[in-house]
């Protein structure tokens, strides 16, 4: 079996066409078989198994170059260059990263979670390979729905200027999660749609090589009638006059017809873009039939059960389709509220608004910066937009957030899915920067909810709040089985709740660490201490009064936030204190460190950090002295 002898890339390049190909087959079944214990990116990866097994039969890795657009399209690249045997621990606690990850292999050398930055970092590869005098290839993958990001677009204007060797692979298979929107998806639709082009493209070029090469006016005319032909046929003309030399569309399953593409490709004294055309999903029918689906999924049974739906019973309904509810509900009295999602509808249930309002409803694809300012345009002529956006994502639009939305005063809704810890996608996508990254603008209301049921009042709360930008962040998955509140009301701004009272010392929490503190307080009770817990929903503005109060009680504090402590609602409440100079407040934070925690469980993520149930209690525990049986606080 070809797979069980592959253990470095170089075992492959002996391989005939047909053992590659067999090769292919037994990558796919082995991608089938271990996904369906640890989850991943299925469907990506199915679709490049071919395209894979080509660039490590032709090229020399790591001496060349592949950069990996997001890289979780990454597996088969793994797999060829040795790491099949710990597919085991795909994802899972310190075990095989979901992306590339430049730590666990010299062949590893671009990682990314977010998508369209392949481009600028293969220039930058290129670049510097000239400026050392070296030979190797650079060869960037980037697929049709990356495009749509500004980095790629300003990229290929700078490689195309530039005109330095390398190669680009546009894996085409119409899909990045959601369906791809935009001009240049239609475009790319052209010209998969031509079947005719590449023979009349082969065609026109025999004739014109039997044309003897004379001066003047022939030769122009020859070069106006090669332009012209370009256009007629409906090439990838879009690069061409960026300045690549193109190639496409061809079938990125046929490994000769790849082969002879990069061959042709590497002759080329400048940048080439190979336009190849995949299927998503490719060889497991189910993400053939639903590859967003199966784009990204949990374990799986390898032969679904039709009726584990009616199995299941009810289930708590995700943060993400809440919010979504209470949109829904709220856009059918308000006409101002539209929907603004980029290029992840149902990621964020928005997909369920646009059921319901379709004409409300807008997907701008990869594209966060562009929704950001076109949501403050929106906001300018009276609209009220929810641009519903994971944590991670909305850090590519800091600018337009600070430019164009808080400078203006508009009234723009952040709605922030996938914040805090997000598990097994890790550090690339880790929603913990949010708060701090917001906060110190002027302008922004931002809030917490603790549960699924104050989550509708923050949408309800957004709604009714027109004085400029308001943001609220919640986490991925369900929430945690509240009873939803019938009718939706507004929340004072700035105001905290305290859910518990206590003595001496208060935890004030935001989000899921709410509910740890209260699971903290009652392991607390059974030795006689009696911890407040507070609901800091309100991360700006503060609530000063409370905070005032606390003081003035001698409470000590417990900042716990699922976000980084630099910046977040732990700095604003010491920063607080410091302006207004009261000094007699013990703090200690909890929250995300000053590192990238990586890929697996929740679970295990929170007890690396120490946002535990028993490290609370530790904490508590330490700020007390037992003098005559009587607990008191340290001084």
């Amino acid at each position: 079996m070809e797979l069980d002898k592959i253990n470095h890339p170089n075992d492959i390049k002996k391989f005939s066409v047909k053992e590659l190909e067999d090769l292919a087959q037994q990558i796919r079944e082995f991608l089938i078989q271990k996904l369906s214990v640890t989850g991943g990116h299925l469907a990506p990866n199915l679709g490049v198994v071919e395209l894979t097994i080509v660039l490590h039969y032709l090229f020399e890795s790591p001496k060349d170059k592949f950069i990996f657009d997001v890289g979780h399209q990454s597996y088969v690249h793994k797999i060829l260059t040795g790491r099949k045997d710990e597919f085991d621990t795909l994802r899972q606690y310190k075990g095989l990263c979901g992306y590339i990850k430049r730590s666990e292999s010299e062949h590893d050398v671009w990682e990314a979670g977010h998508s369209s930055t392949s481009l600028s970092a293969a220039m930058g590869m290129a670049l510097a390979r000239d400026l050392k005098d070296e030979s190797n290839h650079v060869i960037a993958l980037i697929g049709d729905g990356a495009m749509t990001g500004g980095m790629a677009l300003e990229a290929l204007n700078h490689i195309g200027h530039e005109k330095k060797k390398m190669i680009v692979v546009l894996n085409d298979n119409e899909m990045s999660i959601a369906p791809n929107v935009g001009a240049i998806h239609n475009h790319l639709s052209k010209i998969r749609s031509d079947k005719h082009y590449l023979k009349a493209k082969e065609e026109a070029q025999q004739i014109l090589k039997k044309i003897p090469k004379v001066g003047g006016t022939l030769a122009k005319t020859i070069e106006r009638l090669k332009d012209s032909m370009k256009y007629l046929m409906v090439s990838g003309i879009l690069f061409e006059e960026l300045g690549f030399n193109y190639i496409g569309p061809i079938d990125g399953h046929n490994i000769e017809l790849l082969m002879e593409a990069f061959k042709q490709a590497d002759k080329v004294d400048g940048p080439t873009l190979i336009h190849v055309v995949t299927v998503k999903g490719k060889g497991y029918s189910p993400a053939e039939i639903d590859s967003h689906k199966w784009h990204g999924v949990g374990p799986y049974k390898l032969e679904p059960d039709l009726n584990e739906k009616e199995k299941k019973g009810k289930s708590t309904p995700s943060y993400s389709n809440v919010f979504s509810s209470a949109l829904i509900d709220l856009a059918k009295s308000d006409d101002r509220i539209v929907g603004i999602t980029a290029a992840m509808p149902s990621g964020t249930a928005l997909n369920k608004f646009a059921d319901h309002f379709p004409g409300r409803m807008i997907d701008v694809g990869i594209a966060e910066q562009h929704a950001t300012t076109m949501c403050a345009g929106l906001a300018d002529i009276g609209m009220k937009p929810f641009f519903a956006v994971y944590s991670t994502f909305l850090q590519r639009a800091y600018d337009q957030l600070v430019h164009d939305v808080c400078r203006q005063k508009l009234n723009v809704v952040f709605a922030i899915d996938r914040a805090g810890l997000v598990g097994d996608d890790g550090e690339t996508h880790q929603g913990v920067y949010d708060l701090a990254y917001m906060r110190h603008i002027p302008n922004i209301v931002i809030m917490v909810p603790k549960d699924e049921n104050e989550l509708q009042h923050m949408v309800k709360t957004a709604v009714d709040y027109n004085d400029g930008p308001i943001a609220f962040r919640y986490p991925r998955g369900a929430g945690i089985g509240v009873k939803m509140d019938d009718e939706k009301k507004s929340l004072p701004i700035g105001s905290w709740e305290v859910v518990k009272e206590g003595d001496h010392v208060a935890v004030l929490a935001v989000g899921p660490m709410v509910r740890l503190a209260e699971e903290a307080a009652k392991e607390l009770e059974k030795e006689n201490i009696y911890l407040e817990v507070i609901n800091a929903r309100f991360v700006k503005p503060l609530d000063h009064d409370m905070l005032k109060n606390l003081a003035e009680n001698d409470k000590a504090l417990i900042i716990l936030e699922e976000g980084s402590m630099q910046g977040g609602l732990g700095s604003a409440i010491l920063e607080f204190y410091s302006r207004e100079e009261i000094f007699n407040v013990k703090v200690k934070q909890l929250g995300y460190p000053d590192y990238f925690v990586e890929h697996g469980s929740v679970k295990y993520q929170r007890e690396e950090i120490g946002l535990t149930v028993d490290n609370i209690v530790k904490q508590v525990k330490g700020m007390y002295n037992l003098k005559n049986g009587v607990l008191n606080l340290k001084n």
